[in-house]
């Protein structure tokens, strides 16, 4: 059986039930197989795990040519922004990363061409090798919390919103003065904070 089709049942797996679901007897049956099948492609849970988190990192298509060509601001933006979509498409699945640092081959590849970006433009390589663990904690974070609902008007940000409204102005002026703009998108909130991250890197870069 092929592997691209066990990895990508699993993921639909994971998608479809979240990541407990998954199961070498949950994917065989699945795969209408039986698990000595899944045992000649991975020794134990894990390593499937680790094929289903690099698959998500294989429709992250980004030529390292094509980024080095953009400068250090712009190819890390659009690594975080891409990357954030597509485990946002798959956030059961991002929840497998914090489990273990990605090491696959598409994971490789994209680590590789970030830090040669930063390299290239003059970062030392210990912050370089920090700066690229750090954005890659902070998309993750905000992937895994994006609301399945997708989109502004969610139920919970519509009652979250009547709450900030509501509250008691002289126990709460500050909420009160900020309501008008709360609660904050994610996508809004993701975007503001890269910003600041990678304003953060460029004051950082030219200290050094």
């Amino acid at each position: 059986m092929p592997l691209e089709r066990i990895v990508a049942t699993a993921l639909r797996i994971v998608d479809e039930d979240g990541s407990d679901a998954l199961s070498m007897r949950t994917l065989a049956q699945r795969l209408g197989s039986g698990t000595a099948t899944l045992y000649r492609h991975f020794d134990n849970r894990a390593a499937l795990i680790a094929h289903v988190v690099d698959r998500m990192f294989g429709v992250v298509e980004l030529n390292g040519d094509e980024l080095l060509a953009m400068g250090w601001e712009r190819a890390l933006r659009t690594v975080a922004h891409t990357v954030f979509d597509a485990l946002a498409r798959h956030r059961n699945a991002a929840r497998l990363m914090v489990e273990q640092i990605p090491l696959g081959p598409n994971a490789m590849a994209l680590r590789e061409s970030c830090v040669a970006v930063l390299l290239d433009c003059g970062f030392p390589p210990r912050v370089a090798a920090y700066a690229y663990a750090t954005l890659a904690r902070y998309v993750l974070g905000f992937a895994v919390q994006v609301n399945g609902h997708g989109g502004a008007g969610r139920p919970d940000d519509t009652q979250a919103e009547a709450a900030f409204q509501s509250v008691d102005p002289d126990l709460f002026p500050a909420t009160v003065a900020v309501a008008g703009v709360m609660p904050v998108p994610i996508e809004d909130e993701f975007s503001f904070g890269l910003d600041l991250l990678l304003s953060g890197l460029a004051r950082l870069r030219d200290e050094v």
